[in-house]
Parts: C-alpha cells; sequence; structure tokens
C-alpha cells in the first residue's frame, strides 16, 4: 500500500471531522426536520447553547465505539487476518455492562446490546449479529454504520481493504444492508484519501457492495433525485416518502439515515459546512449521520475544510470550542480523557504495522518515546485550556518555537498575575453532571510520576518569567486544591527543559496538568509529558472510617466493573461479584515497570485476588487466591 504523503494531517483531519460531527448533531439527536426547522433552524451552528445546553464535547457511543472496536488491531497483533470474532473479543474486553460505550436498550430493542449478550453467553462473531440469529429488524439497525470509520482510516487509498475490515467489524452486531452501508462508508472514506470527486467517491462504495441491495439501489435513486431537483430540500421530502421510518422498521433503521448522510455529501458538493448544515437539519439520528460524514469530509478536504464557507458568509469556529477534546468511557479507564491528536497517531501507527513500517514518532525524546502533549498537527492544543486570576491566558498553536519538532502551543498573557495552560487530567468539575453516556475513567497521572516540559521563552519578553508546573485535584472533601512545583526563571529567548515528580497526594485524583507563569509575557510550551512509575497508596481519602458527608468524587477515579462497591465499612474497598468476574480498576495501560500490593480477604468466594499491566475485563495478569 502506498501511504499518501499527507496521510497524518488527513487523519487528523477525519478524527475531528468524526468529533465535531457528532457534538453538532447530538442536542438534536432523534428531532424530524420539522421540529429543527421551528425551533433552531438550518443548522449552520453548534446548537448547544440555544437549547440551553452546557456541554459541546460529551461521552458518545459515536465516538467511543469507533475508537475502541479499532483497538482490535493491536490488541491481536496488528494481522489483516483479524477475524470477526477476535472484534468481538475485543468488544467484551472494553465494554462493561449496562454502563459504558453502547445504548443498553435491552434484549431484542438494542441492535448492539443484544449483540453483546450473544457474545458474553458464547456465541462468536458473526453470529452474535446474524439476522438468522437476531431477526432481520434487530440485524439492520444503524449502529454498524455509526461506528466504522477508523477502519477506513488504516486503510488509506485501498477502498477494498477497508470494506473488508468493515465487514468484519459491522458483523459483530448487523447483517445486510448494515453491513453494506457500513462498507460503502469506509469504502469512500479510505478513497477519499486519494480521490476528491464525490461521484467518484460514490462509484467507489458502491462497487463493494451487491447491486440489488437496497443500499445500493437507494443511493442510485437519490443520485437521479438530486440530479433532477436541484434542492435538497425537495430531495429530503421525497427521501422522507420513499425510505423514511414509517418504511423502515426498528428504532433507528440504517437505510433512512443512510439516505441522508447521500443527501448532504451530494448537495453539501464537498463543503463541510454546508454539508453538515444539510444532514444536520434533516433530522433522524443525527449524531451519528453527521459524525459519518464529518469524518469523510474531514479525510477529503484536510484541515482547510474546518475554516467554514466564506464565500456565504457562513464561518464557525469549528475546532476552538473542541479543542481536539475527546472522551472514551471503557474499561481502560485511563483512556478516557484523550485528544485528537493522540488518537491520530494511534491510528497512524496502526497503519504503519499493517504495512511493516516503522511508528511514526513526533518530538521523539531520548528515551525513544514521545511526548504526550507534542503539538506537531496543525491548529491542535490537545485539550490545553489558558487559566489566570479572574482571566484567561491565550494559547494558540504555532510554528517554531520547537527544539525538538517544528511546531510548539504559544502561552500569553498581559497580566502580572499567575497565569498558564492546564490539560486535563480526569474529570473537570463541569463535567461530573454530565447529561449523556456514563463516565467511566480513572485519571491519567499519579503521585510519584515526573511530569516534564519543555519551554521557550519569548524573545521579546520584557520580563524573565517565573515557570512551574502544577497539578489540581480533588481533596478529601471534593474541593478543588491546586499544589505547585518549585519556580525555574526563563530569560527572554532561553530554552529550558525543567522536571518535577509529583507529590502524594493520597487516594485524591489529579484532574488537571500545567504549566503557570508570574509577569507578563509570552512563552512556548514545545511538549509536556510524564512518565515513570507511580508511588502511592489507594485509600479513601478522609483517612477515617466513613467517608466524609459528600464525598464521591475519589470513587469516580475507579472503573467499577462489579456489582457492588459498599464503602459504609472500615475497608475502602468492600466489594461484591455476585456471579462471574468482576474487578475494580484504576491507573494507565502506559504503566510499565511496577509492582502492586494489597491485603486481600475473600469471603464466600471461588476466586479473588490483585492484577496488574490491566488492559481492560480480559487482559491483565492476575495472583488469585482460589478457594
Amino acid at each position: 500500500m502506498s501511504i499518501p504523503m499527507d496521510y497524518i494531517e488527513r487523519v487528523y483531519a477525519g478524527v475531528l471531522g468524526k468529533i465535531i460531527g457528532v457534538y453538532l448533531g447530538r442536542p438534536v439527536e432523534g428531532w424530524t426536520y420539522e421540529r429543527i426547522m421551528a425551533e433552531l433552524g438550518e443548522l449552520w451552528y453548534y446548537p448547544h447553547e440555544k437549547l440551553g445546553l452546557k456541554h459541546l464535547v460529551i461521552t458518545d457511543d459515536d465516538v467511543s465505539g469507533t475508537f475502541t472496536f479499532l483497538r482490535a488491531l493491536p490488541d491481536h497483533g496488528n494481522t489483516l487476518d483479524l477475524t470477526p470474532a477476535q472484534i468481538g473479543e475485543t468488544w467484551l474486553n472494553y465494554i462493561i455492562e449496562q454502563r459504558t460505550v453502547l445504548w443498553w436498550g435491552g434484549l431484542g430493542n438494542s441492535s448492539e446490546h443484544t449483540a453483546y449478550l450473544r457474545l458474553k453467553h458464547g456465541i462468536p462473531a458473526p453470529r452474535s449479529g446474524s439476522a438468522a440469529l437476531n431477526g432481520k429488524i434487530i440485524a439492520n439497525q444503524i449502529g454498524a454504520q455509526i461506528f466504522i470509520d477508523g477502519w477506513a482510516m488504516v486503510a488509506p487509498g485501498d477502498p477494498q481493504r477497508a470494506a473488508e475490515l468493515a465487514k468484519r467489524a459491522a458483523s459483530v452486531s448487523h447483517d445486510e444492508e448494515a453491513v453494506y452501508a457500513a462498507q460503502v462508508l469506509a469504502a469512500m472514506e479510505a478513497q477519499a484519501f486519494v480521490e476528491q470527486d464525490i461521484d467518484r467517491l460514490l462509484d467507489t462504495g458502491l462497487s463493494v457492495i451487491p447491486k440489488n441491495s437496497v443500499i445500493a439501489s437507494m443511493i442510485g435513486e437519490i443520485r437521479h433525485w438530486h440530479a433532477a431537483d436541484k434542492d435538497w430540500r425537495k430531495t429530503r421530502e421525497r427521501i422522507a416518502e420513499h425510505y423514511g421510518y414509517q418504511k423502515f422498521g426498528g428504532n433507528v433503521h440504517v437505510v433512512p439515515n443512510h439516505a441522508l448522510i447521500i443527501l448532504g455529501l451530494l448537495y453539501g458538493e464537498g463543503d463541510f459546512q454546508k454539508s453538515l448544515m444539510i444532514c444536520n437539519t434533516c433530522g433522524w439520528d443525527t449524531d451519528c449521520n453527521s459524525g459519518n460524514l464529518g469524518c469523510l469530509l474531514g479525510i477529503r478536504n484536510g484541515l482547510q475544510g474546518f475554516e467554514g464557507n466564506k464565500a456565504t458568509g457562513q464561518v464557525v469556529d469549528w475546532r476552538g470550542p473542541v479543542a481536539d477534546r475527546m472522551m472514551i468511557p471503557t474499561a481502560d479507564g485511563g483512556g478516557y480523557v484523550t485528544d485528537a491528536v493522540t488518537k491520530t497517531f494511534e491510528i497512524v501507527n496502526i497503519t504503519c504495522a499493517l504495512n511493516d513500517m516503522a511508528p511514526v514518532s513526533p518530538k521523539n525524546m531520548q528515551n525513544g518515546t514521545s511526548p504526550r502533549f507534542h503539538f506537531e498537527l496543525p491548529g491542535g492544543v490537545q485539550g490545553f485550556f489558558g487559566t489566570g486570576d479572574g482571566f484567561a491566558a491565550r494559547i494558540q498553536n504555532v510554528t517554531g518555537h520547537s527544539r525538538l519538532g517544528q511546531r510548539s502551543l504559544q502561552i500569553m498573557s498581559d497580566a502580572e498575575a499567575a497565569w498558564g495552560a492546564f490539560t486535563s487530567t480526569f474529570l473537570q468539575p463541569q463535567d461530573l453532571d454530565m447529561k449523556s453516556y456514563e463516565v467511566v475513567s480513572s485519571p491519567t497521572i499519579y503521585p510519584g510520576q515526573t511530569i516534564r516540559a519543555g519551554l521557550w521563552a519569548e524573545e521579546s519578553n520584557a520580563n524573565t518569567l517565573t515557570a512551574r508546573f502544577a497539578i489540581q485535584y480533588y481533596d478529601a472533601n471534593d474541593q478543588i486544591q491546586q499544589v505547585a512545583g518549585e519556580a525555574h526563571a526563563i530569560a527572554p529567548g532561553e530554552y529550558k527543559e525543567i522536571t518535577w515528580v509529583i507529590p502524594d497526594l493520597p487516594g485524591m485524583p489529579i484532574f488537571a496538568a500545567g504549566v503557570i507563569f508570574e509577569r507578563a509575557g509570552t512563552c512556548y510550551l514545545d511538549y509536556l509529558t510524564w512518565d515513570g512509575t507511580p508511588t502511592t497508596t489507594f485509600q479513601r481519602p478522609s483517612g477515617g472510617m466513613l467517608p466524609l458527608p459528600g464525598a464521591r468524587i475519589w470513587r469516580m477515579a475507579w472503573v467499577n466493573a462489579l456489582d457492588q462497591w459498599d464503602i459504609w465499612f472500615p475497608d475502602a474497598f468492600r466489594l461484591s461479584q455476585n456471579e462471574g468476574r468482576g474487578l475494580l480498576i484504576t491507573g494507565t495501560r502506559e504503566w510499565r515497570d511496577y509492582r502492586v500490593s494489597a491485603v486481600i480477604r475473600p469471603t464466600v468466594v471461588k476466586a479473588g485476588g490483585i492484577a496488574a499491566r490491566v488492559q481492560g475485563q480480559r487482559r491483565f495478569y492476575a495472583l488469585q487466591l482460589i478457594h
């Protein structure tokens, strides 16, 4: 396979297009066209604030499933021989029943829940998602399509490979037309790395599915209507009449929603903003449709496609409010807080492995690793936000001022008071009451680890800056606290690498890490990362016999895959699993060289113990005490 020269940036644009599309469509998910037009009008913008919603960036199955199920490739050796059964095993490893990734609508109601139960009870994929087992209605809902984008991004310019991987992944939970729809999108997205023409992209998508399928005939009919109608509203009416929900059973059938993706693609004429406006204004499963179309157009257009249509005056800041942020709740809690740049390089390195190429390591450090935050992709801020005393420092991704690469994060303030930039490492205070899919998370940084950064002071600064690392954490009363490291003076034009060992905070989760400065000026963050073995004791933060009134956040730092975790006893961790295996997990999969110890008192169990190197519910080393 020949990898396009701009492959990395196009993957980044695809990931951004996916999450922007999901965040754009989520507030009106399930609305009709008539309701959207009556209450909001055409959706040229993020509608959450107008609807009184606090959160733009949220947990959502479209994002979680897309980037979780793709882990099947590295977890099984990055081989093209990956089977549907192995992808099904990935479901069982990362999904926590009734809690993460999926819509838990029940057997025979939710396609994904139905497939999960089949897998759980020993029925492997592809039978787990088959129409023969689950019935045609369940097998032909939308879920296969919404999770499919990652399989295309690891097959740039190879639509046949993308379609085959998509078929294997889709068959875990779906069948028939649902699989065909997923294959069409995967093939188009893979081809979009090397092809701009929309008609040729559609031809590519159609080439991988049966010509007599409903999806194929519907796409042909919409293309005909598009040529004749010249008005997306008129074609939308035809779709509603001939392919609407009244024609296709279930909760969210794939056929009507696939039709709206094709509608937006054709009438949007390649413009990201116009295409997503049409797709979302039409209603139905807006976040799913918009996420797929956003990914396709992100790949096709590249990063410049998010700049808006200046000719129409409809210019929206798509990237700024998102700031690359993603939240992926799974049994691998350390991966909950992540960003589009991080996911981009995960996808890119899967592609490298599939093609026997060396992995890509931006700003390669002396220890041979890439820093967690490197800002090497244009515009990428990787979840960083400016802070200050009653104001926010200004940040932006810029070219230059980097010793290790090409780009850096510019942080600047005119104020003499303390200012700086942080990034999330756990649940932010404003995210604790998120009304969305359940939040399951562990912090990404822990006491005992070493945080590192490269800082370059602007040459024109009038003052020598004082720089410190700082972390923010929740104390035993769920109150926000901050602790800072030692001061480092950075003169105008000076580049300095600084380190700090995170102090012990027994049981209290860290939710943000960053750099703070004193005196007005500008500094460039070349990179920021942390590594090493945590040194901490996991305990109830209060240290007492019972939890303090209202204290709850420390428990949220654990991935709870148990039937019950009771804290109304002297033991901080009194755990119960009624049947089968249950786990209580914290930490991250990046930990390598460490030891863990605990006092275990098993009661009425067949087996119980402690696990390390945990990467989900089925990937770990364990010491078990067997009755």
